[in-house]
């Protein structure tokens, strides 16, 4: 009797990380220096004692509330640009080129000039996230937009249906399978570029407690925050597949990509 998927997923995943903290033991043993690499039982006791005085949690909300505000603000600049880029080819020969010139610029690249602009404390890492949040989504607005059945928005606009209604009861609704897949690569974007941020501009948050514990030496804490990183982003992309079954059931990317 074969197990249920759900369950030989999870044999899997215990098998790799398994074979992970071996071979992590192995080369600590090799090391021989805890500064440079405790072993990984060293971290599991940092990370308890971290999570029991609430030092894990108070950071992790910190960064997730900014990664949040940043994915926010930048769907709501992305969203009706994708709209418009998607709908009408004025547009797209309007603003692409200026997306194309920002695009492969790294969010991280912008940090010592944002330093300049903001400063240190909470809108630098908004800022870098938004950045790093905005292309993702943009682009994949547009093509959905673009994927939308053009004989359906024919038919509406020859039944007299303004443009409004057309993208918000035409358009929308179809392009959102598009859209939410671009959200998690946005929020995929933006979570590895607030680590950056909060290392050199940030009074608090998980980048800021790496930084924290590696000038102090302090590397098995240092080590706990890097694997609540991990923690953090896994538990914000479970929340989103978890908002693109319910939203979109009937999309066939759900079974490959949630």
């Amino acid at each position: 009797m074969r197990a249920p998927p759900a369950l030989r997923s999870v044999g899997v995943y215990l098998r790799t990380m398994l074979v992970f903290m071996l071979a992590w033991h192995l080369v600590s043993a090799l090391v021989g220096n805890r500064i440079l690499l405790p072993a990984p039982l060293v971290v599991a006791e940092a990370f308890w004692r971290l999570a029991l005085a609430g030092e894990l949690l108070e950071h992790a909300t910190i960064s997730i509330a900014r990664m949040l505000l940043a994915v926010c603000l930048a769907t709501m600049v992305a969203l009706p640009f994708g709209v418009l880029m998607g709908l009408y080819r004025w547009a797209e020969e309007l603003v692409d080129p200026i997306v194309e010139l920002l695009r492969p610029i790294s969010g991280i690249a912008w940090i010592p000039l944002a330093l300049f602009l903001f400063g240190i404390g909470h809108a630098l890492p908004v800022y870098i996230m938004f950045y790093a949040a905005l292309f993702p989504i943009l682009l994949g607005t547009i093509a959905g937009v673009r994927g939308v059945e053009r004989r359906l928005i024919d038919a509406s606009r020859t039944m007299g249906v303004p443009m409004t209604r057309i993208v918000g009861h035409v358009v929308l609704p179809a392009a959102t399978p598009s859209i939410l897949v671009s959200l998690r690569l946005g929020v995929a974007s933006a979570w590895t570029s607030v680590i950056a941020a909060e290392l050199v501009g940030a009074p608090s948050g998980l980048g800021y407690a790496i930084q924290w514990y590696r000038d102090m030496l302090v590397t098995p804490r240092m080590m706990s925050f890097i694997a609540m990183v991990g923690v953090s982003g896994f538990i914000c992309d479970a929340g989103l597949r978890w908002l693109q079954r319910r939203l979109t059931p009937w999309a066939p990317m759900r079974a490959v990509l949630a």
